[in-house]
């Protein structure tokens, strides 16, 4: 079976999952203020139906997959979902990406049930500030759930952490501190204009080269980590010498990363994303029961992914190429 190779000699191996577009949390660089309205259920794809897409993006060379949401973890059952695709020829790894308020109790029979790891978003290791980011939940809970991913085995574990100016640029040296102590791996993420450009994005976006120069003025000497934890993809990472973890950086905005892009999203609904940022989409439904219809979909979507999503260009105030999309990121999947 011909690989998925793009018009820019991009081969793709990832598939990104979303399972659902509702969250327990409503953080601001996520979803507006006054919430979202989630979709009704009966449109989410089914597991069996999710577990035939895979199928077939996994004999054209899809072998690692990232569930997400909104939140995956208020979908119910998921681990029969991740049983049915680690079942799947092909499928070397499987992970989450969650914020953590549902994965205490989950993550032992996320584990049995084949995840292999876990991305948790932590923007802020204060319980106020939590509320202020979160909107809601408890930061306590997402503690908890860092602990029962590394009891449970789900490792390497990843914290991400959005930085935005004038929110919580000023923990930076502390996550840093908190890679030198513990086996955690913390990524910071640039703030992106994921179904809005606004004022706020524009006033709280902060490039990730901050994060050095807050390392540099903390006397802390930045090494780079070597061998990157497993699933890193973009990031550029780095360990605060003699740190048992590593902390690595994620600049979609200001460094993007697009030539190197190998991944595709299945939004829960059934859309096929080419690229996060743009609106082109391919719905799976009428594929769902043909393989070569399927097969014509996923090579579809190669033939008009972009080059890139100029997000720097948007920053800059230059004209782009193609129409942004209007979805929030909890509805597309991060």
């Amino acid at each position: 079976m011909s690989p998925l190779i793009d018009r820019f000699g991009r081969k793709h191996t990832y598939l990104r999952i979303s399972v659902t577009d509702r969250c327990n949390l409503s953080c601001l660089y996520c979803m507006p203020e006054e919430g979202m309205k989630f979709m009704d259920q009966g449109r989410l794809l089914t597991y069996p139906q999710i577990a035939e897409v895979v199928r077939t993006a996994a004999e054209l060379g899809i072998s690692k997959l990232r569930i997400t949401g909104g939140e995956p973890l208020v979908r119910p059952d998921l681990e029969e979902l991740i049983v049915q695709l680690k079942a799947i020829p092909g499928i070397q790894e499987i992970s989450l990406t969650t914020n953590g308020i549902l994965l205490g109790p989950q993550a032992a029979k996320l584990k049995a049930a084949g995840l292999d790891r876990v991305n948790i978003s932590l923007d802020t290791l204060d319980a106020t500030r939590f509320k202020f980011i979160a909107r809601r939940g408890d930061l306590g809970k997402v503690l908890e759930g860092v602990q029962a991913a590394a009891e449970a085995g789900l490792a390497p574990i990843k914290l991400n952490c959005v930085l935005l100016k004038g929110v919580n640029e000023d923990e930076i040296v502390r996550f840093l501190r908190l890679s030198q102590e513990q086996p955690l791996h913390v990524r910071f993420i640039e703030y992106m204009p994921i179904g809005h450009d606004d004022a706020g994005w524009r006033e709280r976006y902060l490039p990730l080269s901050r994060v050095l120069e807050e390392a540099a003025n903390a006397g802390l000497t930045v090494d780079p980590a070597g061998e990157a934890p497993a699933g890193s993809g973009p990031s550029e990472n780095f360990r605060i010498r003699g740190g048992v973890g590593t902390f690595g950086l994620i600049h979609p905005v200001s460094n993007h990363f697009c030539s190197n892009c190998n991944r595709l999203r299945l939004t829960a609904e059934g859309d096929l994303k080419p690229c996060l940022y743009w609106v082109d989409e391919l719905s799976v439904r009428p594929a769902l029961g043909s393989s070569e219809a399927m097969r014509a979909l996923f090579l579809r979507a190669m033939a008009i992914k972009p080059e890139n999503h100029e997000m720097g260009a948007l920053l800059a105030g230059e004209a782009q190429s193609h129409l942004p999309t209007g979805r929030r990121m909890s509805q597309i999947g991060g």
